[in-house]
């Protein structure tokens, strides 16, 4: 009698332990599917600081890289900046350069655009910051974003963001 409840506990346990298995396989590998069809539009470096520039050497420029990490094209439908001293241009993979976009309402250049960036592609956005724009007055730290509006669920809204420290 000891054996065969012996036995007929180790094949429950095996059915037990067998189903979670699968069912953990299962689960791994809808989120993967899950993972591998959102679009999402991710950059290798999101923030960067210019450091000490002079107001008299002109304008710096800071080329960012996104790639498209997702299995669906995603649609970029507007790019613009937080201030009238920095534009945005786009260079997609093919090479094309799309803009200045700048800040809305403040003749800084277009913001709405019509882009798409296809899977395991790469986009540069450079970002072009005057730091004369301002006057002798816009001496100091300035902190500055580019916005890009997408479809992507993943990343709707990726932001670029740098600094300068601005002298005269």
């Amino acid at each position: 009698m000891k054996i065969k409840n012996i036995i007929t506990f180790a094949i429950i346990a095996l059915i037990v332990f067998g189903g979670v298995f699968v069912f953990s396989q299962n689960s791994n590998d809808d989120a993967k599917t899950l993972t591998q069809s959102a679009s999402l539009l991710s950059a290798f470096e999101k923030d960067f600081d210019f450091g000490p520039i002079s107001m008299k050497n002109g304008n710096v420029s800071k080329v960012f890289e996104l790639k498209n990490e997702g299995v669906e094209p995603i649609a970029i439908s507007k790019v613009y900046t937080s201030c009238m001293c920095t534009v945005a241009k786009i260079t997609d993979a093919k090479g094309v350069v799309s803009g200045p976009f700048g800040m809305p309402g403040h003749g800084g250049g277009i913001s709405k655009a019509d882009l798409e960036v296809a899977p395991g592609e790469t986009i540069k956005v450079e970002a072009i910051f005057n730091p004369a724009a301002h006057g002798p007055s816009g001496v100091g730290l300035a902190n500055r974003t580019i916005f890009i509006e997408t479809n992507s669920s993943q990343t709707p809204k990726v932001e670029l963001n740098f600094t300068a420290t601005v002298t005269n």
